[in-house]
């Protein structure tokens, strides 16, 4: 695993996009920062880190999506192998919620932002970005975070994440083709406030309530609303309000 380490930049992801598109780069290639000035997540929105106390990374994966309709496979293969490795160190009440924030008990301890390039051989490129607050503690201004060190009370050695969540990812890749199936089972059991009825917001603005049935092969939301009809929503189209 080829590991470029920086002080600062504006994005993990856009540094590791750009090296991408200029140099035959090793796969699995990791970028990590202890200051990012731009970081993004879903939707355009602000990830905010604490510099030096949080993990920053973003990781070069191919050959292993081929096809547009598949590329929610890789965040339920990243998403996963972050709480199997969170689970190791004793980290509690881990989920998921959708797509792929990273929570724990209520609160959200990471972020993942996965970026698809589709090459002219119709290869498609993706960089992942995985923003994981590891010792920060103070969350005054983001009253739905936390971290590793506020759940667990110690601090961690955030230079041995990377590693471990690669090593995950991989396995995790090797293992897709025999036990897709098994994957997004455990994705969808993982998932944060499935089964019970909560308020979302559309797009318009408009508050309804509906309970988390599952997730479609595209990614899409799959809600139980109160007239007993399943609608499905992308990332863009719903809000989760907890």
């Amino acid at each position: 695993m080829k590991l470029i380490k920086l002080d600062a930049i504006d994005s993990t992801n856009d540094f590791l996009k750009s090296l991408s598109s200029q140099d035959e780069l090793e796969n699995f290639t990791v970028v990590t920062a202890e200051n990012q000035t731009k970081g993004k997540g879903q939707m355009g929105a602000k990830w905010q880190s604490e510099s030096g106390k949080n993990l920053i990374m973003s990781a070069l994966v191919k050959d292993f999506l081929y096809d547009n309709e598949q590329v929610f496979n890789l965040s339920i293969i990243v998403s996963l192998a972050v709480i199997e490795v969170l689970k190791t160190l004793n980290i509690s009440d881990l989920s998921i919620k959708w797509p792929n924030d990273i929570m724990s008990y209520n609160k959200k301890i990471g972020g993942i932002l996965i970026e698809n390039t589709l090459k002219s051989d119709g290869r498609i490129v993706s960089v992942v970005g995985l923003g994981l607050n590891v010792n920060q503690t103070n969350f005054d201004e983001l009253p739905n975070a936390s971290s590793l060190a506020v759940i667990a009370g110690k601090s961690f050695d955030k230079e041995a994440l990377p590693i471990l969540i690669i090593e995950k990812i991989k396995e995790k890749i090797e293992l897709w083709e025999n036990n897709s199936e098994g994957f997004w089972v455990i994705y969808f059991e993982t998932l944060f406030r499935k089964g019970v009825p909560m308020p979302f917001k559309n797009l318009s603005g408009q508050n309804f309530m509906g309970i988390i049935q599952g997730v479609s092969s595209v990614g899409k939301i799959q809600i139980l609303l109160e007239d007993d009809s399943v609608s499905e929503f992308d990332i863009k189209e719903v809000q989760m309000l907890y």
